[in-house]
């Protein structure tokens, strides 16, 4: 008896010894692969503004002077009077390709439009991307209007879907000379999703998490007027953190949630009221005097 006592709680320790090393190596996969868990890039580009009848210009931004490596985007004229200009930031799946019919939503509105990919997306060069990475690309989307196209940063609006509304928030606490910005079906932060998806619920995520994009503590130092735009159905990202985030900012600001909407249907289940929404929000900041930034 003592004998199968002894041996059956070996077994017990071995097995807990195996869990052990499977759980920590879970932890050390998860912490070193963590952007592999949020980035989804596509290489393949399967729809272009010409697709959908629109004129449009390829364009190849460097990423700094001392590298090869370039981001490629589109820049969409506007066609009917001009009323500005639209930096587009898009989610953590696919490409611009898969982004091209949000797109034109704006261009509709007379929106200048410029689509681009953060490197590791579509053509754009680079490895894999990071948070650090896509902020950065980011800015060198918008150094790239300001500086090579030469225009006026009040001219210029900043949208960001999910992900990419993470990246606009970033963008425009970073440069608060934007004229206005619209983020559409984000989240507060990587931390609050993971608490929301609970499939990582076993792990100490404020131990392991590296790819932060903590828009919540970011949120009450924008200095320009903010567009959220949620569907109530979202079950990604819930429309509750669009309140959170609304709630903390503390400037110009407006909600728009969408009843019935999911993640990635908020423009054609609003219908006309999704343009009506912007088209009131761009022309209600548009050449407006901008406060004097401290």
């Amino acid at each position: 008896m003592k004998n199968y006592i002894f041996f059956r709680g070996k077994r017990l320790l071995i097995l807990a010894g195996i869990v052990a090393i499977v759980y920590l190596l879970a932890c050390i996969s998860i912490r070193l692969g963590q952007n592999r868990l949020v980035f989804v890039p596509s290489k393949t580009i399967k729809t272009t503004p010409a697709d959908l009848g629109l004129s449009y210009q390829e364009v190849w931004i460097p990423v700094s002077p001392g590298k090869q490596e370039r981001l490629h985007g589109w820049w969409i004229p506007a066609t009917s009077p001009q009323i500005g200009v639209l930096l587009y930031l898009h989610g953590n799946g696919e490409n611009i390709g898969a982004n091209v019919e949000q797109a034109m939503e704006f261009h509709q509105l007379g929106l200048d439009v410029l689509l681009f990919d953060y490197r590791g997306y579509g053509e754009s060069d680079g490895k894999f991307p990071t948070e650090t990475q896509v902020y950065q690309d980011a800015q060198v989307a918008w150094d790239y209007l300001v500086q090579q196209k030469g225009i006026p940063p009040q001219d210029i609006f900043v949208y960001g879907q999910s992900l990419g509304g993470a990246i606009a928030i970033d963008l425009a606490v970073r440069n608060p000379s934007i004229r206005g910005l619209i983020v559409e079906s984000t989240f507060t932060s990587m931390r609050d999703m993971v608490d929301h998806q609970r499939i990582y619920s076993l792990f100490p995520a404020d131990l392991l998490l590296t790819q932060k994009f903590n828009s919540k503590s970011k949120v009450s130092s924008l200095k320009m007027p903010v567009l959220l735009i949620h569907g109530t159905s979202d079950p990604v990202v819930p429309a509750y953190m669009s309140r959170v985030l609304f709630d903390t900012i503390t400037g110009s600001k407006q909600l728009f949630l969408v009843p019935d909407a999911d993640h990635y249907n908020v423009a054609p289940v609003a219908g006309k009221e999704y343009q009506q929404r912007i088209r009131a929000f761009i022309q209600q900041n548009r050449g407006n005097p901008r406060p004097q930034l401290s």
